[in-house]
C-alpha cells in the first residue's frame, strides 16, 4: 500500500466514499461493527474494498486482560481479515473484559513486568491466530497509576521487540496524556522505536466540563487541534511518512469536512517524502 492518509469509515458516508476522487485514500473500520454473518454492513465493505485499501481497528480483544484473547472473537476477526485483506490490523493497549463481563471503555493497567509478560503473551496468541502481525495503539491516560514500573515508551518498545508487533501511534493520545500527566510529548515521541511505527492516528479532544484544560478527554468528537497537528509534523519529520488516519467518532461531520482534514495530512506527508531519483 502507498503511504497515504485515510479516514475512519462511517456508513452514512458510503456513497461519497465510493465516489471520492481521492484514489490513494484508505478507510479504517472498527472490526467489531462488522462481525456479522451477512447483511448490508458486509455488502458495503465488499464494495468499498474494491475501491480502496482497508484497515481493521479493534476495540474488543482486551489485550491487557489476565485472560487470553477470546477464541470466538479471534475467529470472527480472522474471518473479517480473510475476507477484506486489510493492510493492517490494530488493537489498543488496554483491557475491557473480566470473564464474560465486558466494559464499554478502554481501561488502563499498571505497567509492570508481569503485565508486559501477559500482554506479550496475548499479542502472540492474536498474531498466531490471525497469521499476521498486528499494531498496538498507545493509550490516552487520565491519571498516573502508582504501581507503574516501566515508562510507557519502554513498555511499547519491549513489546514490539518480544512479539514482532508494530505500533500505531495516536498523536492525540500522546498530547492528551502529556497534558493530563505532565510529561513532555516531544520527548515521548523521540523515545519510541521509529522503525516499529506502522501507522499514525490523528483525532480531536475536548476539555473536562469541570476541570477545563487541566484534564483533556480523548473524545474523537472535534477536528484535530493545532497542537496535535504540530506534534504530527514533528513526528513525521523525525521518522518519515507513515499511513495516517483522521478519526472522528462523535459529532461526525460531513464526508467533505473529513476529507479536508485528510488533505491537510496528505500535504504534510508529501513534504516529508524523499524526492524521486531521476
Amino acid at each position: 500500500m502507498t503511504v497515504a492518509a485515510g479516514v475512519g469509515f462511517k456508513p452514512q458516508h458510503f456513497e461519497e466514499a465510493i465516489a471520492s476522487p481521492a484514489d490513494d485514500a484508505w478507510f479504517e473500520v472498527h472490526a467489531e461493527n462488522y462481525m456479522v454473518k451477512g447483511g448490508p454492513r458486509l455488502a458495503m465493505l465488499d464494495v468499498l474494498r474494491k475501491k480502496a485499501s482497508l484497515s481493521l481497528h479493534g476495540v474488543g480483544l482486551s489485550l491487557a486482560s489476565d485472560a487470553r484473547p477470546d477464541h470466538d472473537h479471534l475467529l470472527r476477526l480472522l474471518n473479517l481479515a480473510d475476507r477484506f485483506e486489510p493492510f493492517l490490523v490494530s488493537e489498543h493497549l488496554a483491557w475491557s473484559r473480566i470473564g464474560n463481563i465486558c466494559f464499554p471503555d478502554l481501561l488502563p493497567f499498571p505497567r509492570t513486568r508481569e503485565a508486559l509478560d501477559r500482554i506479550g503473551r496475548n499479542v502472540e496468541i492474536t498474531q498466531e491466530a490471525l497469521g499476521r502481525s498486528i499494531a498496538v495503539e498507545n493509550p490516552s491516560l487520565y491519571l498516573e497509576l502508582e504501581d507503574n514500573e516501566i515508562p510507557e515508551t519502554e513498555f511499547l518498545a519491549e513489546l514490539t521487540r518480544r512479539t514482532g508487533c508494530s505500533l500505531l501511534v495516536d498523536v492525540n493520545n500522546v498530547y492528551v496524556s502529556a497534558n493530563n500527566l505532565g510529561f513532555d510529548a516531544v520527548g515521548y515521541l523521540d523515545a519510541l522505536p521509529a522503525d516499529a511505527i506502522s501507522e499514525i492516528h490523528l483525532a480531536g479532544h475536548s476539555e473536562d466540563p469541570d476541570l477545563g484544560p487541566a484534564l483533556l478527554i480523548d473524545s474523537h468528537d472535534a477536528p484535530v487541534a493545532e497542537p496535535v497537528w504540530e506534534l504530527y509534523r514533528y513526528l513525521i519529520g523525525q521518522i518519515g511518512p507513515r499511513p495516517t488516519l483522521i478519526e472522528r467518532d462523535g459529532n461526525v461531520p460531513s464526508f467533505a469536512e473529513l476529507m479536508v482534514e485528510r488533505e491537510k495530512a496528505t500535504i504534510l506527508l508529501d513534504t516529508k517524502r524523499e524526492p524521486s531519483l531521476v
